[in-house]
Order: structure tokens, then C-alpha cells, then sequence
């Protein structure tokens, strides 16, 4: 059984990129599993907050969750032509103490994907997370990508997506990933 992880990047209760991560949970091949990791309660990064009272507990179940999977998805909304400031801290979050970046990101297989309200999807977001990808020594899929632009037209009220043709470029992903991870999982 291959486990992916994958983290929605919005703590917006009726986010594209949460209903993204719930629809794909559904379309995952045969013999993998997509569970849903959560960057809610996670605080700002400070440094003497982390030596006086160490790893807040919401960031040691994201750390252990994503130590557990074969592979991880980031499901990263746009904000300002970049990487959404909640999601970046959450993963900074994840890298102290510094020890445990080998154990957390060492050679992870990594794929990054995301929905927006504009025509551009979230091409510019996908791009900047890659520096960071690579500084913490993770394994990026490069062989697919998928940006889902205009999404308030690909899901419905409920976050239901009903573009068909959509649905299907997201199992496809979602295959080739999960071949991916299940090759490369430690």
C-alpha cells in the first residue's frame, strides 16, 4: 500500500485547494491511499518560542504524518504570485529542530499542485516552492503538473468538482505520482 500525505496550503474553510486535496482523496489508483494533513493551529514561526516551549503539538502531527508516507502533495493556493505565507511557515515549522530536515524531507518524493480563482491558475506559487523543495533535500516529481485556473467554474458551492475533463487530469496526476512515490519511498 502506498500512503501519500497530502497538506492543503488555505485554512479557508470553503478553500479550491482543500476541496483539490478531497476530491483527489477519491480518485486515488488502486493499492494507494491519499490521507489529508492540516496546517490549522500551527503558529508563526519564532525561535525563542521554539527553545522556551519547543514543537508545538499541531506541527509534530503534520512532522510525523509526513514521516509516515511513501510521498507528499502540497496543495498550494496563490497568494500574491507566490507561495501563501500560512503554508511556507507551517513547513518552516517542519523543519526545526534542524536535525530532523534528513528524516522529515531526506529524498521525500514531493509533487506540488493547486487551484485558483484567476486564469493563471497557480503557476507562479508551484515555481517558488521549488528553491524551498530543494533546500530541504526532498525528491520533486517533475513529470506532471497541474494548476487548476478559474476554479470557482471546476467546483461547485459544496467544493464538489464537476469538470469531468479536470477530474480526469487529476487521476492522472495522481497516478503518476503515486508510481513515482512507491518507486523512490524509502
Amino acid at each position: 500500500m502506498t500512503r501519500i500525505l497530502g497538506i492543503s496550503g488555505s485554512l479557508r474553510q470553503s478553500s479550491f485547494n482543500t476541496a483539490l486535496l478531497r476530491t483527489a482523496q477519491g480518485l486515488m489508483p488502486e493499492g494507494a491511499t491519499l490521507e489529508e494533513g492540516s496546517i490549522r493551529g500551527i503558529p508563526l514561526y519564532d525561535a525563542d518560542e521554539e527553545a522556551q516551549a519547543g514543537i508545538p503539538p499541531a506541527v509534530e502531527t503534520l512532522k510525523e504524518q509526513m514521516a509516515a508516507t511513501d510521498g507528499v502533495l502540497l496543495f498550494t493556493p496563490e497568494y500574491n504570485n507566490s507561495i501563501p505565507g500560512v503554508f511556507k511557515n507551517a513547513i518552516d515549522w517542519t523543519s526545526r529542530p534542524a536535525s530532523d530536515i534528513e528524516r522529515i524531507f531526506g529524498g521525500k518524493p514531493v509533487a506540488v499542485l493547486g487551484a485558483s480563482p484567476g486564469g493563471f491558475g497557480t503557476i507562479l506559487s508551484q515555481d517558488a516552492w521549488l528553491s524551498v523543495l530543494r533546500t530541504l533535500g526532498t525528491r520533486p516529481w517533475y513529470q506532471g503538473r497541474l494548476m487548476v485556473a478559474r476554479a470557482s467554474g471546476v467546483f461547485d458551492e459544496a467544493g464538489i468538482m464537476t469538470d469531468d475533463k479536470m477530474r480526469a487530469r487529476l487521476a492522472a496526476f495522481l497516478a503518476g505520482f503515486t508510481e513515482f512515490a512507491a518507486a523512490n519511498a524509502d
